[in-house]
């Protein structure tokens, strides 16, 4: 086996473990690997520290880690998948004294990020 192919196959290999993401609980719609690029995109690592989402270490918004653990969100909604893609949409519907920014975050978007966030 030449040494350039041996690389490239470390190099893939290296790719697909950085990327990894874990699945998603049962009933959780969305692709969380689209929801992790979707939150860059967005950039909610602007705000939140979100687990396997390289940003600052900031404290604005509360951190995203154990999502798919937590009862409630805002003290209010439900902490399922419906509840999370509402929030994200549009959360001063949920709080209208949120300091979190609607941004304009797209259906699918809300879904595929709310998969994301559920499975961490």
């Amino acid at each position: 086996m030449s040494i350039l192919r041996t690389m490239g196959i470390a190099v893939a290999l290296a790719g697909l473990a950085a990327c990894s993401v874990e699945r998603p609980p049962g009933g959780v719609q969305g692709d969380p690997v689209r929801g992790k690029i979707a939150l860059t995109q967005y950039a909610c690592q602007s705000c939140h520290l979100i687990p396997g989402v390289p940003g600052s270490k900031v404290y604005v918004g509360r951190p995203l880690s154990d999502m798919g653990r937590r009862k409630v969100l805002a003290g209010a909604v439900p902490n399922d998948q419906a509840g999370l893609m509402r929030w994200i949409r549009d959360p001063q519907s949920v709080d209208p004294n949120t300091a979190m920014p609607n941004m304009g975050v797209t259906e699918r978007d809300a879904r595929d990020m709310s998969a994301y966030l559920l499975s961490h």
